[in-house]
């Protein structure tokens, strides 16, 4: 799959909002780094607590997610990527 979104693009988050899979989220990992990432399903961390399974939109470049880091806690997931404003302004897609 090819990325939905390139380095440079501007995006508009809602933040707080509540991801549903397939949609294209800002997360902070537990490293302290934030990175965009497709929420690919919910899942619980070691504790138990909420989370998601956050994945690269193309697999082969992005190895910086889940597969690595394991499932980002639901209060990591700092928003929803709404749209991509510049400089290919719409909709980007869910999967």
């Amino acid at each position: 799959m090819l990325p939905s979104l390139r380095d440079g693009d501007r995006l508009l988050v809602r933040y707080a909002a509540r991801p549903r899979v397939g949609d294209i989220v800002v997360a902070r990992f537990p490293d302290g780094t934030v990175a965009v990432k497709r929420a690919a399903e919910p899942r619980r961390t070691r504790t138990g607590a909420p989370a998601w399974w956050l994945l690269s939109d193309n697999a082969v470049e992005g190895l910086a997610d889940s597969r690595a880091r394991g499932p980002v806690a639901q209060d990591q997931v700092l928003g929803v990527v709404l749209l991509r404003l510049w400089p290919r302004p719409g909709r980007v897609p869910r999967v």
